[in-house]
């Protein structure tokens, strides 16, 4: 990959990392109203709620990271390919 599409391809990443940050997001706070009816998940900091509860929030919340962030990332690959002939490799 030359020098051009290496920067072509981070910049693109990087915005689309960004969108698939704020798109995470939005699927977790879905995820967890559907979950919990609570529109926010809970603080760890907060011994108020159960240890059960937080674990199992952050536990979602990875999932729904992880799984955004590998459909993102391999959309822009696709995305890159089609563009430049070429894989973001």
């Amino acid at each position: 990959m030359s020098a051009a599409s290496k920067a072509m391809y981070k910049t693109l990443a990087l915005a689309a990392s960004v969108a698939g940050g704020i798109a995470a997001s939005a699927v977790f706070g879905q995820v967890w109203k559907r979950i919990a009816g609570e529109s926010e998940a809970p603080d760890p900091k907060d011994l108020s709620r159960s240890t059960r509860e937080v674990l199992i929030a952050a536990a979602v919340q990875g999932t729904a990271f992880g799984l955004v962030k590998a459909a993102v990332d391999r959309a822009g690959a696709q995305g890159y390919r089609k563009l430049a002939h070429a894989d973001p490799r």
